[in-house]
């Protein structure tokens, strides 16, 4: 444990406990350090983070406080090196980041899985975990008064390697400033986040920043059959490893979807690969490739890496199948934005003809003008739907299911608001061979209503349900 001399000159010997930029989580024995607020100056919140037990206050001004005070030009910048400082960080880690607007989760997941949880530790929006620990985490890329803790606590526990979405977000709020990548994963982009990036331009701006903080002995793994591959390729470090349907090291040459697996052939160096895949749809062969592409980066040998890919532990929320013995189908997916959207449709389109019956919303504070359009494509592709709240925030869930409806002719949904009771009302018109469809939250553990996270999960309402 480190005392505050340790970390600053001419600091008391007093014992250090964690780093917060958020004054109402700070506990006795932290260091508050006001980094630059979205909408708030942390500095006025100084005197909260001292009465909650701050023992060290980092900011830009020189003010009394009762506690130790240390000056900087720029708290942000310094938050780097402090947290790396305190929580031992020295680059023996390998980082293995995932960017795109969708597909992070599900790449992550599926490199810690075939790695081995042993040795891999995965951190982003289902948590930080390993074999030894799992725990929920707020943000998909946490901030760095998180992230070098966590880095510590997945090398404590013996991993090795850190596979971690990378989301834009991140880049644009300078989560993931000061470090370097081993290797950077491209999924695919298509226009989302909005309300935070102003336009796609800056959204993809943020997105470059991953492959331009790659190590030059790293890899970068892009999608060919991205419409912004040359864009990237162009501007990338380290070795380029290319995947998809066009030619490339791994490509895609023929595959079969089912509802309950995916037969697939890959060619690499000229040999074919011939596999059954436990993920489903053909978004998640390309989730596939950029994965089986990492560990090839990481020198197993690809015989090796298509035999682990059977034993892939399938990542929660995405496309997940439940089952508790009903004769129609469960898919219970984290799809909240149109291109997810219509690439789930397709996938059960392409399986056979089945009525689905979809419960879905839309987040509230967050992009507007991409509702319209996710609604329309829900209904295009429902038997039914049943509109509910999802993370509403300060927003009136009847204005965004307006939003939501608001360009369909079609009439083929309800309004219920409250997000269990449509989830049950959905189980109870469903008939055999309906597919049941929930959509927007995966297993996120919390409802966002005005400045509450609420808890809710949309697993176990399905339980509950089920289970009496």
């Amino acid at each position: 444990m480190k005392k505050l001399s340790d970390l600053f000159p001419n600091a008391p010997d007093v014992f250090v406990n964690d780093i917060k930029i958020n004054s109402k989580e700070v506990f006795e024995g932290d260091i508050f350090v006001c980094v630059t607020g979205v909408t708030a100056d942390r500095n006025d919140y100084i005197k909260e983070a001292i009465d909650n037990g701050a023992v060290c206050i980092v900011t830009t001004k020189k003010i009394d406080v009762p506690c130790f005070l240390y000056v900087v030009d720029d708290p942000d910048l310094y938050l780097i090196t402090l947290a790396k400082k305190l929580y031992d960080y020295d680059d023996n880690l390998t980082l293995i980041a995932t960017t795109g607007t969708n597909g992070k989760t599900t790449v992550a997941s599926i490199i810690s899985s075939m790695i081995g949880n042993d040795m891999c530790g995965y951190l982003g929006t289902n948590g930080i975990e390993c074999n030894k620990f799992s725990y929920d985490i707020k943000n998909t890329t946490p901030g760095q008064d998180r992230l070098f803790k966590y880095f510590k606590m997945l090398k404590d526990a013996g991993c090795k390697y850190v596979s971690m979405e990378a989301s834009s977000e991140a880049f644009l709020r300078k989560r993931l400033s000061g470090l370097s990548f081993d290797i950077g994963i491209l999924t695919d982009i298509t226009s989302d986040h909005m309300n935070a990036h102003g336009s796609l331009e800056n959204y993809i701006a943020c997105k470059k920043e991953l492959f331009e903080n790659i190590k030059d002995n790293g890899f970068s793994i892009l999608n060919v059959d991205s419409m912004y591959f040359s864009e990237f390729k162009n501007i990338t470090k380290g070795k380029i490893l290319t995947y998809g349907k066009k030619k490339s090291d791994l490509e895609i040459i023929d595959y079969k979807l089912y509802l309950d697996h995916t037969f697939i052939k890959l060619k690499y160096k000229s040999v074919i690969y011939s596999f059954d895949s436990p993920l489903l749809g053909e978004f998640n062969i390309y989730n596939l490739c950029c994965s089986i592409l990492t560990l090839i980066a990481l020198n197993y040998n690809i015989s090796d890496i298509i035999e682990r890919v059977k034993l892939i532990k399938l990542p929660k929320g995405r496309v997940e199948l439940i089952d508790y013995g009903q004769d129609y189908k469960i898919i219970l997916d984290y799809a909240h934005n149109t291109d997810a959207l219509k690439k789930l449709y397709k996938f059960l389109h392409d399986v056979g003809e089945h009525r689905i019956i979809s419960v879905t919303g839309s987040a509230g504070g967050r992009d507007k003008d991409k509702r319209k359009h996710m609604g329309k494509v829900v209904l295009d592709n429902s038997f039914y739907t049943i509109f509910t709240m999802d993370d509403p925030r300060f927003e009136d869930v009847n204005e965004i299911i307006d939003d939501l409806v608001s360009i369909s002719n079609k009439n083929n949904y309800e309004r219920i608001i409250d997000r269990k009771e449509a989830i049950n009302k959905a189980f109870d018109i469903a008939k055999k061979d309906d597919i049941v469809l929930i959509l927007g939250k995966g297993h996120d553990n919390y409802m966002a209503i005005g400045d509450q996270y609420l808890p809710y999960n949309d697993f176990e309402v399905i339980k509950d349900y089920f289970i009496k």
